[in-house]
């Protein structure tokens, strides 16, 4: 048995334990939702149709038809490989500036893919996530503060997807009523914004399970930085943060990074042992060369800042043992305020692939990284829900619905289904 195998093997049979151990247990008097192997279901309720400035509202139907969502068959695919939960990230953009009947049109819609979803055998984390992209229904607008303009608004609308939620079976669906929140770690705008929107949820839906996250992007730091003492009576609740570290790798030539540098970014090995600096600005440089439209001025610059931080990354040659210490953090968070690891999600994870589109991670360099943060979760028995189904980081291809073998092999999945 090689190296790769056996690390693989010990990984699936580390998983396997996981998988058998005793769910989480309840910090308050309700036991939440139980959650191992999740992925999420972007771009299901996302990728929309939304009108120019200055208009702020979406064509009808509001999200593009052409995206990928998946069917009834892509759902019991997913439960027979090994999957136990779904993360549904829904943009709110659409239901807020719609009218009463359209906005209940949708939320019959998100209510029909919780259906499905539940009927596949999945558990289902349904995420209210607003779109950075948007020009008018911006995360700032929604949720920059207790006094953002559209806060009320937003509010309401975590109120009434958290009672429509109410209805299903309370050990089968959790609300995350927002996504990686802006601001400093520990932000007392986002302290009073997460406050309202638990209390609220709660009230609508005193059974079902609520998760929260720390500041500053649901950075590991902002879950460092959470006292969760003052949502103790808001039981049963889960708690979250994501993962992308180091982004140098998992984000190599992702175009929606403002730093210049991501997009002529590739080549970036995992771990840093496995290439070297030399090989990966050779290829940053190749990528620039087919770079017409930026000025020569403006690569020449992002270059030099491009070598500069691929220094620090090859001096620093991180590998499993990187990924182990901010999971350490996370831990010792969890024994500082008595909450059972079980009841942490790493609600995001993963890392760009190489295609057409992007210059991401070579798939052995992709897989190396996914299979060494699943493992390391799972060491320190953390629930984990990969990103994504689809997309430039997903599992499955939009078009012949393929798992990609390598991906589910470093989940620790089935393989052969």
């Amino acid at each position: 048995m090689d190296l790769i195998s056996r690390r693989q093997a010990l990984c699936s049979a580390l998983g396997a334990a996981v998988l058998a151990a005793a769910p989480p247990r309840a910090w308050g008097s309700i036991s939440p939702l139980v959650l191992r192997r999740g992925v999420n279901a972007w771009p299901w309720f996302s990728l929309t149709r939304e009108y120019p400035a200055p208009r702020t509202d979406y064509a009808w139907p509001p999200f593009q038809t052409q995206r990928p969502v998946p069917t009834p068959a892509d759902l019991a695919r997913l439960r027979d490989i090994g999957f136990d939960f779904l993360r549904i990230p829904v943009d709110p953009g659409p239901f807020l500036a719609a009218d009463a009947e359209r906005r209940d049109d949708l939320l019959q819609e998100l209510s029909g893919a919780v259906e499905a979803t539940l009927e596949a055998g999945l558990s289902v984390v349904v995420n209210v996530q607003a779109n950075g992209a948007t020009h008018f229904w911006t995360p700032d607008r929604m949720t920059g503060g207790p006094t953002a303009p559209a806060f009320p608004a937003y509010l309401d609308l975590v109120v009434e997807i958290a009672a429509r939620l109410s209805r299903f079976a309370p050990n089968r669906v959790a609300l995350e009523p927002i996504n990686e929140p802006g601001g400093a770690c520990d932000s007392s705008d986002y302290q009073a914004v997460r406050l309202d929107l638990l209390t609220r949820a709660r009230a609508a839906a005193p059974k079902l399970t609520l998760i929260s996250s720390g500041g500053c992007g649901s950075l590991v730091q902002g879950l460092d930085a959470f006292d969760p003492a003052p949502l103790q009576a808001l039981q049963p609740l889960l708690y979250t943060f994501h993962f992308y570290e180091p982004y140098l790798f998992t984000h190599q030539g992702a175009p929606w990074m403002r730093e210049p540098i991501y997009r002529s970014l590739n080549g970036v090995p995992w771990p840093a042992s496995a290439g070297s600096f030399d090989r990966t600005i050779a290829a940053v440089r190749s990528r620039m060369s087919e770079d017409l439209r930026t000025p020569v001025a403006a690569k020449a610059e992002a270059l030099a800042e491009t070598e500069r931080v691929l220094k620090v990354y090859f001096d620093a040659r991180p590998a499993r043992p990187f990924i182990d210490k901010y999971l350490g953090v996370v831990d010792a968070w969890a024994k500082r305020h008595g909450i059972p690891n079980e009841s942490i999600l790493m609600g995001e994870f993963g890392a760009m692939r190489t295609d057409g589109r992007y210059a991401g991670a070579a798939a052995p360099d992709r897989a190396r990284y996914i299979e060494d943060v699943r493992c390391g979760a799972e060491t320190f028995r953390f629930p984990w829900a990969f990103w994504n189904l689809f997309d430039g980081m997903g599992i499955m291809d939009d078009r012949t619905r393929e798992f990609d073998p390598e991906i589910v092999a470093a989940l620790g999945l089935n393989v052969a289904r």
